[in-house]
């Protein structure tokens, strides 16, 4: 463990002097000294790793809730709505359409529906923390389009679960699918009306006290929802959408940082162990076609998403590219896939796919204006936005200038 923290933190130090984000580098780490590459041999089984690699994506979407107010919610629930239907119908209609026509069978297009069809919550958040665009007015939708992605992700894997399992019983599919629903119901109310007793209960003058009760609930709360059949990270988020609202909720931001960065390394560099890149090139044109479909499928949800809330063309790049990765979830497909003995394609398909994208998306997302340049509509002005004329700056804001009529 020592020697993943030690091997992130060397190869991100020198990524960040050629100016390259810190995720690419930490899965890159995994990598090189997984079981599956020459040389040194750090973790000769990722699952031993599967415990700090889950609390680390708990952490960065527990991170997430905090930053993401109940008044945004409420504010923007109807358009969040619109764009979350929008981007799903977009990216899994496409992702379905793309497994038919690899024609490996019907459960594995399921499972690619899944794959291209989701973004990665873990690696959304850590861009948007990395570039420092959380107060960004963009950012409110991306969080959006990731929530109603979540929702959709629980019920998606309760329902694709008895098919992958081949159970031929309707019956216990729609009770698992209830069983889910229920639970994140009872957590939307809970993060509704909640929050006066949960600010009580938690609240302590003592540092060390508050580190242990939130740490404590977000992970007692993932834990309940992965039993319920809800993603672990969807029950984390509650939790911090309920104390980001509490009295304590600015310390707690402040406390969970040293957290979320060490174990979301972690969690990245977990994820890189379970990549084989001998695997890769019989899967090679695949692949690259289901990147291509998945950056077009991601540009038109951004201008759908853009044209709901009157966002310029920098602001339609930004929500593009920050939505491009995939990640946490893809493995999760891939993982239940090989237990349901699918074609063997499937896994090095997903890792290749899931990797090339964990590197594209954090560097797009630094250059979005270069999209901005090339999309359809205003360049500037747009809701909450300067108000005047924009120039597009090198990390992706809109930077006002001087009217010089």
């Amino acid at each position: 463990m020592g020697g993943a923290f030690l091997a992130t933190a060397v190869l991100a130090r020198l990524g960040g002097r050629i100016g390259l984000p810190t995720i690419p580098l930490f899965i890159l780490a995994g990598i090189l000294l997984g079981p599956h590459t020459p040389g040194v041999v750090l973790v000769s089984d990722p699952h031993d790793l599967e415990m700090l690699s889950a609390l680390g994506l708990v952490l960065l979407l527990f991170y997430l809730g905090l930053e993401f107010h109940l008044d945004d919610l409420k504010a923007g629930g109807r358009k969040m709505m619109l764009a979350g239907s929008a981007y799903l119908a977009l990216n899994v209609g496409a992702g379905l359409a793309f497994g038919f026509a690899l024609g490996w069978g019907t459960s594995e297009a399921l499972v690619l529906a899944g794959v291209i069809g989701i973004s990665s919550s873990a690696i959304v958040t850590k861009v948007l923390v990395d570039l420092g665009r959380l107060g960004n007015s963009e950012t409110r939708p991306i969080l959006g389009i990731i929530v109603v992605d979540d929702i959709f992700l629980a019920l998606y894997l309760a329902a694709l679960q008895p098919i992958l399992s081949g159970a031929d019983s309707p019956a216990a599919a729609l009770m698992d699918g209830g069983k889910a629903f229920g639970f994140l119901l009872l957590l939307a109310l809970a993060a509704r009306f909640g929050t006066r007793v949960v600010g009580r209960l938690i609240d302590t003058r003592d540092d060390e006290l508050l580190v242990i009760s939130f740490l404590g609930a977000a992970v007692f709360v993932a834990g309940v929802s992965d039993w319920f059949g809800v993603a672990d990270a969807i029950g984390a988020f509650m939790v911090g959408l309920m104390l980001g609202s509490t009295t304590s909720g600015e310390r707690i931001r402040k406390l969970v940082h040293p957290l979320r960065d060490a174990f979301g390394a972690i969690f990245f560099f977990a994820f890189g162990l379970s990549i084989d890149p001998g695997d890769l090139p019989v899967v090679l044109w695949p692949v690259l076609a289901a990147v291509a479909v998945t950056v077009l499928m991601n540009v038109a949800s951004g201008l759908i998403t853009a044209r709901l809330h009157r966002f310029d063309t920098l602001q339609a790049a930004n929500i593009s590219t920050t939505l491009l990765a995939r990640g946490e979830f893809a493995l999760i497909l891939a993982t239940m896939a090989a237990g349901a003995g699918l074609d063997d394609r499937l896994s090095p398909f997903i890792a290749g796919y899931v990797l090339i994208l964990a590197v594209l998306a954090p560097l797009a997302v630094g250059r979005s204006y270069w999209l901005a340049r090339i999309l359809p509509g205003r360049s500037g002005g747009g809701e909450g936005g300067t108000g005047g004329p924009a120039a597009l700056t090198p990390d992706g804001t809109a930077a006002a200038v001087p009217d010089r009529r």
